[in-house]
């Protein structure tokens, strides 16, 4: 009998979709690949392995709709990862994150994710809300490395002893920083949408904003839109750059999965390429050549090719200051005069297919090689929460009604 209400209340979470489908990307965390302690400098902040383990993750959607589907990855898992349990709750009131809808996967509860690959799930009938918060809970039965995560989460979740994907997180959890399944929440609305996808590092990662206050610029950004239908999805990964790999892969290489292949992508906006001037001869990179202007170009024009083969609209961002960020050899003056160079082909070239100038709203009047004090974070490299508004409300003039 047991066994048979069960199988009900699964049945019962399914939704078959005889409508018109309009499923749209409302929320994302770019996966990259996990390294060792050993050979980077900063620490990945997330265990090494996970067994016999609930993980709990917050989101903030952007859009709303009338069904959701869930997306998981193993895109640099070397094994195939074993899901055991996974639900889907509303994040508020607290107690709300104990019950929840069971996701499914072709009708199982239970998944095995191939190496490489991202598993979603089926959708389910639960409608959420424009900017509704919600809280993603996943059992992992067996010994599960972590080899794909997201370093910058910029919301605190939990990860628990035993399978509790239905209950309440104890006091004593330990507290998660990163990311480490959740990749994605698509949702299903009622009338066509269309999804903005914020392409970038850790400027668009979030951070230098206060964490679990959705005050990353995507958010600033998702909450203008998402009145008007228009999603708004974060594919910053803290550290990416154009050309180099390392917390993540080069811009080329992860733009068809986390911008292009997002459902209902009609916008990119690519706000990259600090760290490809930063990064070489710091302690980050301590032996890479200096960069040049004409990779970096090089580098923005297959974007733009790629993007405008799918007919997707891409917009550039100039690249703001950061004189005085204390990452040690991150900053000379010869990089800045490196920042300024691309940066005026970014605005001069009509390449892309609208210009941000993210530069000239965030840099200091009385010196241009370094942010507002207003803007500024503290570390002279990220913008603080009054920072990425004034980016949000910038870039939303450049968005398409």
């Amino acid at each position: 009998m047991k066994k048979l209400i069960a199988a009900a209340l699964v049945a019962a979470a399914i939704t078959p979709l005889h409508a018109a489908e309009n499923w749209v990307a409302s929320w994302q965390a770019s996966p990259h690949a996990a390294w060792s302690e050993q050979e980077f400098v900063l620490p990945t902040g997330v265990p090494a392995v996970l067994e016999r383990q609930t993980v709990r993750e917050m989101v903030r959607i952007s859009v709303g709709g009338r069904h959701a589907r869930v997306v998981l990855s193993n895109r640099y898992g070397t094994q195939p990862l074993v899901i055991g349990e996974a639900r889907i709750a509303r994040a508020e009131p607290a107690a709300a994150q104990a019950h929840g809808v069971v996701l499914t996967f072709g009708g199982q509860r239970s998944v095995t994710i191939p190496p490489g690959a991202p598993m979603v799930s089926d959708a389910i009938a639960m409608p959420v809300e424009a900017l509704e918060k919600l809280a993603v809970s996943i059992y992992l039965p067996q010994r599960t490395p972590l080899t794909t995560f997201h370093w910058g989460a910029q919301q605190t979740g939990a990860i628990a002893d035993g399978n509790l994907t239905g209950e309440a997180m104890p006091a004593n959890a330990q507290a998660l920083h990163g990311r480490a399944l959740l990749s994605g929440i698509w949702v299903n609305t009622a009338t066509p949408a269309s999804a903005v996808v914020a392409f970038g590092d850790s400027i668009t990662d979030g951070n230098g904003s206060t964490p679990d206050m959705d005050r990353r610029w995507s958010d600033y950004l998702a909450a203008r839109l998402a009145k008007k239908g228009i999603a708004v999805v974060n594919a910053g990964i803290s550290g990416a750059r154009l050309l180099g790999d390392r917390m993540g892969v080069n811009a080329a290489a992860r733009f068809e999965q986390d911008v292009l292949s997002q459902p209902g992508v009609s916008t990119a906006i690519v706000l990259m390429g600090i760290n490809d001037i930063g990064w070489p001869q710091s302690i980050f990179a301590p032996d890479e050549a200096p960069m040049t202007a004409d990779r970096m170009i090089g580098a923005y024009r297959q974007l733009i090719v790629q993007a405008r083969a799918r007919k997707i609209r891409i917009i550039g961002a100039t690249m703001p200051p950061f004189e005085g960020t204390p990452i040690e050899g991150y900053y000379t003056p010869a990089k800045d005069a490196l920042r300024q160079q691309v940066n005026r082909w970014i605005k001069e070239s009509r390449e892309f297919d609208a210009v941000a100038d993210i530069d000239a709203l965030l840099r200091d009047p009385a010196n241009p090689a370094r942010m507002r004090p207003h803007y500024d974070s503290g570390d002279h490299l990220h913008p603080g929460d009054a920072g990425y508004a004034a980016m949000a409300a910038e870039l939303a003039g450049y968005i398409n009604q």
